[in-house]
């Protein structure tokens, strides 16, 4: 199963997007999506929320079972 920035750089490209593209119609900086891309574990999800509309992706959470 693919990370979730493996996700994020598979639609990118799906959607025909460059990450400068992505970064101007969400409104962050071109290295924020190339550190978001590259798997930067600590980003702001202010700026997180903005990218994954842009590609028509949502954060979800999942309970999972706690040992």
């Amino acid at each position: 199963m693919p990370t979730w920035h493996e996700q994020v750089t598979a639609r990118r490209r799906e959607l025909g997007l460059r990450q400068v593209d992505l970064a101007e119609l969400a409104g962050v900086s071109e290295r924020f999506i190339r550190l978001l891309e590259s798997g930067k574990t600590s980003v702001r999800l202010d700026k997180v929320e903005p990218v994954l509309e842009v590609l028509g992706l949502r954060l979800e959470l999942v309970a999972v079972e706690v040992p």
